[in-house]
């Protein structure tokens, strides 16, 4: 009998720097507790520290430890640079491409042994992974409902509400599961992070399934990860016929 295809989410964020691997630490960390086998998958990264001779995502570890250490850390970011860039962009400068194709293929072993799969975005929706691509290509391509993490901060408002139509908007739209609201940083004196919540539940059209304090270990409330994440969309291509 044909392995059932796992459930999984597509983790992006309204920015960089907003804390999509600590959420989706916490994710697989939940899942986990329930008794799932959660693989994780950060396509590609940039940024990477060099250790032991490698190049090695740091956000990578941090999600390959939060699930179980499943696999192999290579197998959950097959594909690191070393600059401080958007991908592609590190990997031109280190004489390198960004391997598209790899980028869907690698998921591939996750679809195997796991449960449920939490695949991680790099930036932005709409962060470029090429000349003609960019991370919603990608998001498409998978098939997971995306799980949108924001940044508890004054104008973080219209940054969901943007990343939300860019997903509507994006081929034939993007589904999304919900949106998390983290605060990556201490508070300071920014009053809108007291009123952002209930603007956002508000104004969005998805709903805001809960909040992560700074330095929390969990989110403000229960949620049931394993039935937000759906089964991949199986995405085919119309092809021209001869008359």
């Amino acid at each position: 009998m044909a392995r059932k295809r796992p459930r999984g989410l597509f983790i992006t964020g309204t920015d960089t720097e907003i804390g999509k691997t600590y959420v989706t630490a916490l994710v697989a960390r939940a899942l986990v507790a329930e008794g799932h086998t959660v693989g994780v998958y950060k396509p590609a990264a940039s940024d990477c520290p060099m250790h032991g001779g490698e190049l090695v995502s740091d956000d990578a570890v941090t999600l390959w430890q939060a699930a179980g250490s499943p696999l192999t850390l290579e197998q959950v970011c097959p594909q690191r640079f070393a600059a401080p860039l958007a991908p592609h962009l590190a990997a031109a400068a280190e004489g390198r491409s960004l391997d598209a194709e790899l980028m869907r293929r690698g998921l591939e072993p996750w679809l195997e042994v796991s449960d449920v799969v939490l695949v991680e975005g790099a930036g932005g929706l709409m962060s470029p992974l090429g000349e003609d691509e960019y991370v919603a290509d990608l998001a498409y391509d998978l098939g997971f409902p995306l799980l949108v993490v924001a940044r508890n901060v004054l104008g973080t408002i219209n940054h969901v509400l943007q990343t939300l139509i860019a997903a509507a908007a994006f081929r034939e739209g993007l589904d999304v599961a919900g949106i998390v609201l983290n605060q990556p940083q201490p508070p300071g004196d920014d009053a809108s992070i007291a009123q952002n919540a209930a603007e956002i539940r508000r104004c969005a059209g998805a709903p805001l399934l809960g909040e992560v304090s700074f330095g929390a270990q969990q989110f403000d409330k229960d949620i049931d990860w394993f039935a937000l994440a759906a089964e991949p969309l199986v995405r085919t291509r119309n092809e021209e016929t001869a008359e």
